[in-house]
């Protein structure tokens, strides 16, 4: 059985061969992960207004943009929520590697294929089928991991792996910068990148002795053993704690471009300089994050994951409902406040790679980490276009944020009642 979530120790020793091969085929999955998931978001106004141009007012184009952005990006998020499941339950019937091939394969090439979209519902198609992919890869990548790595390593490389999520952002928002004076669409032929190391993973990553122990007693459980007694409650309070998180830092993320937008000194810029400005403010923020992940997963290991989420959580909502309560007049302020919400709002994700995982049994593992992950994607797609509506009609892009962060209150009181014990297997502990 693997490790509890509390012991999330660091590491003595460096990893093995055999440990190191799955941990790199993870973050590398997570990192082209961040990437694909993230180039949309980095382009989403300027291509647009591109697309929209000569169908609706000059003067409404900016508004439009953002409202069929919005669309699409729910979309993305229906995606990734059906995705979580359907290849988390692939992962537990045909192994975690497969499963992690295909579902790079699948955001790579739909990534790629936003390249071709001429019209913006083109778009919603594509990052739909994209985001199918992105879901299942961060539950097969996150049980491979967990059902490979010893207990000593698993504080630093959970954050590693989230780390790797967030490079990838950072190098599609890079991306974008570099690209500034292109046409946006091509940023999206960066994203075909994740599908040449399919085949690295599928030769060089074998599957875990603990899956195939787990398969050879038995038959896969239905999915509705999620709800079955004594694994109900994880099921249910970790899926509601995890989508109230993603949905107010998706509405940070997705806002963000369009907070930096409005501050007047940007706002006054060519386009070209407008990008720039977004750019230079995601890549300080996300770095930030980078060192919040290891706070983050030390935190947990030294008070445990129910007052590490408590911390940062706390400080999170606490960010957000000072950062955003009015529109930064300013890139410092706009600056200050994505830095504080990307440290405590997005570092507190960095606990749930290796969090989750041991808390189902083998069987369930990719499924139940897939499910409970990824159900809070629909929640993340109603409220990114409810905060559209905000966005367009009550105050603009900060107050989507700060109408958005006041869901960290619910999200605080569930920290109380998080699980922290892993699950029990059916037969004899095994695995690391």
């Amino acid at each position: 059985m693997t490790g509890s979530p509390k012991n999330l120790v660091p590491a003595a020793l460096p990893p093995a061969p055999s440990h190191r091969r799955p941990l790199t085929a993870a973050v590398l999955g997570w990192g082209f992960d961040g990437l694909d998931s993230y180039l949309f978001i980095a382009v989403a106004v300027p291509l647009l207004r591109s697309m929209l141009a000569g169908t609706v007012p000059d003067s409404a184009l900016e508004l439009a943009a953002i409202e069929k952005a919005t669309w699409i990006q729910a979309a993305f998020f229906l995606g990734w929520a059906i995705g979580g499941w359907v290849f988390g339950r692939l992962g537990d019937r045909i192994g975690r590697t497969r499963v992690l091939c295909l579902t790079i394969l699948v955001y790579a090439i739909f990534t790629g294929l936003g390249f071709f979209a001429t019209e913006w519902w083109h778009l919603l198609i594509f990052r739909f089928i994209a985001a199918l992919g992105i879901g299942g890869e961060w539950a097969a990548g996150s049980a491979l991991v967990s059902e490979t790595l010893p207990a000593r390593h698993k504080a630093w490389a959970s954050a590693l792996l989230q780390s790797g999520y967030i490079v990838g952002i950072l190098a599609a928002t890079a991306t974008a910068g570099l690209l500034k004076n292109a046409e946006p669409r091509y940023v999206f032929l960066i994203g075909v990148l994740p599908a040449f190391i399919v085949l690295w993973i599928r030769r060089g990553v074998p599957e875990p002795e603990s899956w195939h122990n787990a398969t050879a007693r038995g038959p896969l459980p239905g999915p509705g053993a999620l709800f079955a007694p004594g694994i109900a409650r994880t099921t249910i309070t970790l899926a509601s704690f995890v989508s109230i998180l993603l949905v107010c830092v998706w509405v940070f993320i997705f806002f963000m471009g369009p907070v930096v937008r409005a501050v007047p000194v940007v706002k006054a810029l060519a386009p070209a300089a407008q990008q720039a400005a977004v750019t230079n403010c995601a890549l300080f923020y996300f770095s930030v994050n980078l060192i919040a992940n290891f706070a983050a997963t030390y935190t947990a290991r030294l008070v445990g994951p129910h007052r590490a989420f408590s911390i940062f959580v706390t400080c999170a909502a606490a960010a957000m409902l000072l950062g955003f309560a009015r529109q930064p007049a300013t890139l410092t302020h706009a600056y200050i406040a994505a830095g504080a919400t990307a440290f405590f709002g997005l570092g507190l994700f960095a606990i749930f790679p290796l969090y989750i995982p041991p808390l189902f049994p083998t069987l369930l593992r990719t499924l139940g980490s897939g499910f409970t992950y990824n159900f809070g994607r629909l929640a993340t797609a109603a409220g990114t276009l409810a905060a559209g509506e905000l966005a367009t009609n009550a105050g603009g892009p900060s107050n989507a944020i700060w109408y958005t962060s006041l869901l960290l209150i619910p999200a605080l009181i569930l920290t109380a009642i998080l699980p922290t014990k892993p699950a029990e297997e059916p037969a004899a502990p095994h695995g690391t």
